[in-house]
């Protein structure tokens, strides 16, 4: 039975094939429609937990985080993280929401983030562990670039609770689900074209 955090052993190869780019979008447009109802419910959480200390209100944030982490974890290649987390970004500025085209910057932060985590771990570590941790990383992205258009004017105070918030979020929300969802992806026999379908049906 292998573990959430064993490295992969098997020979792969990082170039795109026809179906990668296919389930890419597929996985931008399905996480896009999730950030449009999550910019209802995750935009009220973040007002009320703000409304009991700033800065608490990053404990709503993990959910738009999520694209970056299904694509590295089903994907498995460079750029996915990136590429589904911006698609995602994209199909909900195309609905409407009330951030506008700064969505799209948070896309490409968030997706960056999760990306250099997966870099790092060399895109040979795919478990909970590396999940939480590429959730992590697409929350201090998202919270640099928030820092430098605007909270940069706020209290350390705000900045600092923020940071942390955001970053349990990003590695619970973001991570965890993200994991799970791909988890039960792979037992449905949805990724049997992908590692990470393999490992599943090799794990039974």
């Amino acid at each position: 039975m292998a573990t959430a955090s064993t490295p992969t052993t098997t020979s792969r190869t990082y170039g795109w094939r026809v179906v990668d780019i296919v389930v890419a979008a597929v996985l931008g447009v399905a996480t896009g429609i999730i950030f449009v109802g999550w910019n209802f419910v995750g935009g009220a959480g973040y007002d009320v937990f703000n409304a009991v200390t700033p800065g608490l209100g990053g404990l709503a944030v993990g959910i738009w985080l999520l694209g970056g982490i299904l694509g590295g974890l089903v994907i498995r290649k460079p750029g996915a993280a990136v590429a589904v987390e911006l698609l995602a970004a994209l199909v909900s500025a195309a609905v409407g929401n009330q951030w506008g085209i700064t969505t799209l910057y948070s896309g490409l932060a968030q997706g960056l983030g999760a990306e250099l985590v997966f870099l790092a771990l060399a895109y040979r570590r795919w478990g909970l562990v590396p999940a939480a941790l590429a959730g992590a990383g697409a929350a201090v992205a998202e919270w640099i670039l928030e820092f430098a258009m605007g909270n940069i004017a706020k209290s350390a105070a705000f900045n600092v609770i923020y940071l942390i918030t955001m970053i349990i979020s990003g590695a619970v929300l973001a991570g965890g689900i993200g994991w799970a969802l791909t988890k039960a992806l792979a037992a449905s026999g949805a990724l049997s074209r992908f590692e990470s379908g393999r490992e599943a049906r090799a794990d039974v």
